[in-house]
Formats: structure tokens, C-alpha cells, sequence
């Protein structure tokens, strides 16, 4: 019996034959290719930031303890539009009115952040706007009905007593944030708090200065969902929701309803 054997014989040498390409040719194509590859980059990049995720810092420090000043996160951009928003979630929005007196001045920056901050930004995923923006919690849906507080100093949503496992409140403090209200969020609104309850100029805060201001935000200026802290390496982490805080809450609104 005959053994198959593959034939890996070199092919015969016709170099002498065959013409050689010029040498300023073969610069041409090399060159022509990065920039092919560099356009496809940028264009994906763009894409990214415009449909998909973005980089914002944070520059103050009303989330505490879950997000620090200094923080890098990624924020989902398919929320709102593609992806429902949910009791909980930590949001970016744009200021709905008056929230932002004065711009925060963006931090220093070390020679690593700095390196960092310019990686994101050539791909096109770090936000130079961060300091146009406000970062804070959902804790009022619309149509909730938000009330500080019970006996027990807890925040109710539609008579349901949050325990929020995410806040910050001074040891001496007896109450989940330092204004009380009772509200109703209006129809295509948001009522958001700072995890630093008593250090945030958040919904609660606007509220007590004007309850007929702009103390509830649009949906339409949210920008996305933040997912991940992104940097620093040693403060990565997922972004919870934290669905067990509220997880009655929706169903009580329901029962609340039908008993109008």
C-alpha cells in the first residue's frame, strides 16, 4: 500500500522572472493602508460615543460614598431611548434648570490620568462636557409618590420604606436626607437624590427652595445609565441598582391606583 504524502517540495524559483516592484510603491500602499485603518477607527469611534457609551469624571462629591471625586465611569447611551430606566439606576442628565449655579472646575490631573484621559478621548469615548452634566440616583419615578419621612426616618415611594444600603448621612443624623416633602412626579419626570444625601443639591434640595421650580428632572435630558466606575483601577466596580430597595414599589403604585 502506497502512503499519501503531501507535497511541500518548494516551488521552483522564478524570481529572475518576475518584474520587482519599486520601492517608493510599496511605501504608498503601506501608507494608504493606516490611513484606511486610521479612518475606520475614528469612524467607529464616533459611532461608539454618539449610539453607545461614553466616559464622564465626577467632580464633586454628592455621590459618596459610591462614586469619588476624581472617578472615571462609563454611561450607557441606550438609555433611555433603547433601554427603560429604572428605580435606582445612576443616571447623567443635563441640567434641567438652575442646577448648576457654577460650573465645577475640573480636577487636577497626574501625569497617569492625564494619559488615561487622552486614550479615551482619541478613540472618542471621554466626555470634555463631564462639567456640564449632574450625576445622581433614581429614586421617584413618574407618577411615584416620594415622601420624607417616616417614623423611622426612611424615604417612602407610593407608602413603601426604602432601605438604602448606597446613602451617606452624618452619624448624628436621624432622617435619610435633611428636607422633608411629599410629592407626586409629574408624568415624563424624575425625582433623583445624591447617595450623599446630606452634601447634594439634588431633587429634595431644589424642592425646598422652590417647590414650583425645576426640583424634578426630564427624561429627555438624561443621557445614559452609569455602569461601571472605570477608573481608578482600584476603584472598579459595577454600578447596582440595588432592585431589592424597590422592589415593591411599582406593585404598590398599582394598588395605589386602583384605589382612586
Amino acid at each position: 500500500m502506497t502512503d499519501n504524502t503531501i507535497n511541500d517540495a518548494a516551488p521552483a524559483d522564478t524570481s529572475d522572472d518576475q518584474p520587482k516592484q519599486p520601492r517608493s510603491k510599496g511605501w504608498k500602499l503601506f501608507i494608504r493602508d493606516v490611513l484606511l485603518i486610521l479612518l475606520a477607527a475614528l469612524l467607529i469611534s464616533f459611532l461608539i460615543k454618539t449610539f453607545l457609551i461614553r466616559s464622564f469624571y465626577i467632580p464633586s462629591s454628592s455621590m459618596e460614598e459610591t462614586l469619588q471625586i476624581d472617578d472615571r465611569i462609563i454611561v450607557n447611551q441606550l438609555t433611555p431611548e433603547l433601554m427603560p430606566l429604572e428605580h435606582g439606576d445612576v443616571i447623567v442628565f443635563r441640567d434641567p434648570g438652575g442646577w448648576l449655579s457654577a460650573a465645577p472646575t475640573p480636577p487636577p490631573q497626574n501625569w497617569l490620568t492625564g494619559a488615561v484621559d487622552g486614550v479615551l478621548s482619541f478613540v472618542g469615548l471621554t466626555a470634555p462636557d463631564s462639567n456640564e452634566h449632574l450625576i445622581k440616583r433614581i429614586i421617584g419615578m413618574p407618577g411615584d409618590t416620594v415622601v420624607c419621612c417616616n417614623d423611622l426616618g426612611q424615604i417612602t415611594v407610593n407608602g413603601v420604606p426604602l432601605d438604602e444600603p448606597y446613602i451617606t448621612i452624618p452619624a448624628d443624623a436621624t432622617k435619610a436626607t435633611r428636607e422633608d416633602f411629599e410629592v407626586t412626579v409629574p408624568e415624563g419626570y424624575l425625582w433623583v437624590m445624591g447617595d450623599n444625601r446630606y452634601n447634594s443639591a439634588d431633587s429634595s434640595y431644589h424642592y425646598a427652595l422652590d417647590p414650583n421650580g425645576s426640583w424634578a428632572v426630564p427624561i429627555e435630558n438624561v443621557v445614559g445609565r452609569a455602569l461601571v466606575v472605570s477608573w481608578p483601577a482600584d476603584h472598579w466596580t459595577w454600578l447596582d441598582n440595588y432592585p431589592l430597595t424597590f422592589a415593591d414599589v411599582d406593585e404598590a403604585k398599582v394598588e395605589q391606583g386602583s384605589k382612586k
